[in-house]
């Protein structure tokens, strides 16, 4: 057993738990201090007087505490997911489903438009002196301004949806793949690429043969980021539009009628959710890269 230990503290599994216990003991604390003024007002109204204890209980057992303890927000998850019927609106899978819809298609709009405006900005100077800084420009604009608008104009014309949230999660996801792929695509240097002429290598063969393959490790560094701006998007998408599905749609909900476990419940949803993504991009890396000999 002290072996085991030893081999996981050689590791980062010590620090990680240890990082994580500080974490939930501060949350443990924040959530006594800021909801013991409440049981206070209780006491003082019903004449009684509260031992240390007693108030400590109350505190982290509010049926609509300001912060929400660790064990209320890990007991609202695990009612949402394995306490209801994944079919049922209360069930935060069923809600997930939705949100990741749109997220997966937002995605793959948004980084299909992130290659093709970088292959365009890398061949072509026109392209790179007009597209990229349009490009950055457009991620100055707030997503909160601009998602409204959104749904507002496509709600006019009759779309509405899974699209209007999935354009709003592209918006935000194509920036990433477009900047690492146009950093990928430059990656190779002018002997690479007088090498490559001395072969008598057009573009097209230049780029399936070198710079696409130097631009892969930049390009699944921008999908992991690009993903998890897209479940940003969908979810700030459905904010405006008074959705009564999704994510975001269940943080509205609970905004509303004051739930705040359920609101912290979702946001963990959406958190484990993202990084579930991120993680399923990485072994894709990690295979590909391995598949092309550019990783062990």
């Amino acid at each position: 057993m002290i072996e085991a230990w030893r081999r996981a503290g050689r590791g980062n599994l010590v620090p990680i738990l240890t990082v994580l216990l500080i974490i939930i003991g501060l949350w443990y604390l924040g959530a006594i201090r800021m909801n013991a003024q409440w049981e206070r007002d209780q006491a003082a109204r019903a004449g009684i007087e509260l031992s240390l204890p007693e108030l400590v209980s109350r505190t982290l057992s509010q049926d609509r505490p300001v912060l929400p303890a660790p064990h209320q927000v890990a007991e609202g998850l695990w009612q949402g997911v394995a306490g209801q019927a994944v079919t049922s609106r209360r069930s935060l899978v069923w809600h997930g489903w939705v949100t990741l819809s749109a997220t997966l298609a937002g995605f793959a709009i948004g980084t299909a438009a992130g290659i093709v405006l970088a292959v365009g900005i890398v061949h072509s100077r026109a392209m790179d002196q007009s597209v990229m800084p349009w490009a950055v420009a457009s991620q100055t604009v707030p997503i909160l301004a601009i998602a409204p608008m959104v749904i507002v104009v496509l709600a006019s014309i009759g779309v509405t949806g899974l699209l209007p949230k999935a354009i709003i999660a592209a918006w935000l996801s194509f920036f990433p793949v477009l900047v690492g792929m146009v950093k990928g695509l430059r990656t190779p240097d002018a002997m690479q690429l007088d090498q490559m002429r001395s072969w008598s290598a057009g573009r097209g063969r230049t780029f399936w043969h070198l710079r696409l393959p130097s631009s892969l490790p930049y390009l699944f560094a921008s999908l992991k980021v690009a993903i998890a701006a897209a479940l940003v998007g969908t979810i700030v998408g459905e904010l405006p539009a008074g959705a009564t599905a999704g994510l975001g749609a269940r943080l509205l909900s609970g905004s509303y009628y004051g739930q705040t476990v359920q609101i912290w419940s979702a946001l963990f949803a959406a958190a484990i959710l993202a990084a579930t993504l991120v993680a399923i991009v990485g072994l894709l890396e990690r295979a590909t890269l391995k598949r092309m000999g550019l990783a062990r």
